[in-house]
């Protein structure tokens, strides 16, 4: 069977493919259109969050029995013509846990205690001590929406550091493991809101989540607030946040995700007091990329196995 690897993988992923009999092909960096011409000769696909895998493209896989998603997001999948054409979608939800949850406490820390900023000034040989007064964290209450793989992560941290730490999901069975570690289960995103100093998301990209955070519940947070995003750009209403931090209506933010990737909306650039911005590398450790490549590739081997 014949395996298209269009977004880099590491090499000990590619031997546990080869080992298993795979014939494997290496495409880095092809386009769209290249992709859509040579899908159809491939029985499967490994992809990471470059490639985009829409209607147009799973049309012409007719060979397609597979698709493997080093990491957890899969809406650079058509996931419903993926399931109408019969082909399985296999992802590494487990892998990037603890590297998305360091980078969110990560870049809790960066803005409380105003780090990037001062490193800036810093390196212009400036000494603005005083302007930096920063929070604690221990005794803040977080509130979690989504409490999968990450957001228990998180947590774990949160809790080491003296938190108090409540959550919002819609699944019953995490509900009542999240009051098993004795946190706060609210029972609705305004509520958790409201509660909280410090607002986390941890939530996939559905239809159902898109601007989760919007201008109304915006305007629940107290004018403390902090708003972290590290899972998906669309669970938030940029225009709304950008609103809120120039009009100082919330503490500030920290993004890791926007709606548009790499970054298009330039007006977040201009909140530079209160908003720090990384570009999408919550997944973007050695480890993580290790791990989520083996998953993958021993998922995709697997599957393909028991087809035979």
């Amino acid at each position: 069977m014949k395996i298209l690897i269009s977004d880099k993988l590491k090499e000990e992923a590619i031997k546990i493919l080869q080992s298993n009999g795979f014939n494997v092909v290496k495409k880095y960096s092809i386009s769209y259109e290249e992709l859509k011409k040579e899908i159809e000769n491939y029985d499967a696909i490994i992809i990471r969050s470059r490639t985009k895998l829409t209607s147009e493209i799973l049309e012409n896989a007719k060979k397609l029995k597979v698709i493997g998603r080093a990491g957890v997001g899969l809406d650079n999948i058509d996931m419903k013509k993926a399931e109408e054409l019969n082909i399985k979608v296999l992802n590494t939800p487990e892998a990037p846990s603890i590297s998305v949850a360091e980078l969110t406490i990560g870049l809790l820390l960066s803005l409380v205690r105003h780090i990037s900023k001062a490193d800036q000034t810093m390196h212009c040989g400036e000494w603005c001590k005083s302007d930096y007064m920063g929070n604690i964290l221990k005794g803040k209450k977080i509130g979690l929406i989504g409490f999968g793989n990450i957001g228990q992560a998180v947590a774990k941290i949160c809790d080491a550091m003296g938190m108090d730490i409540g959550i919002y999901d819609v699944d019953e069975t995490i509900k009542e493991k999240a009051k098993n570690f004795g946190y706060r289960v609210h029972p609705s995103v305004d509520e958790l809101i409201k509660d909280s100093q410090i607002i986390s998301l941890h939530i996939p990209s559905t239809v159902q989540t898109e601007n989760t955070i919007d201008e109304k519940r915006i305007g629940l947070m107290n004018e403390k607030a902090i708003l972290i995003n590290t899972a998906r750009g669309n669970l938030i209403d940029e225009t709304a946040l950008i609103k809120a931090l120039k009009n100082k209506k919330i503490g500030g933010a920290a993004l890791d995700v926007y709606r548009k990737e790499p970054l298009k909306n330039m007006d977040l650039c201009s909140c530079e007091e209160n908003l720090v911005l990384t570009p999408h590398i919550g997944s973007q450790t050695e480890e993580n990329q290790s791990q989520a490549s083996i998953m993958i590739a021993e998922k995709i081997s697997d599957y393909l196995k028991n087809l035979a």
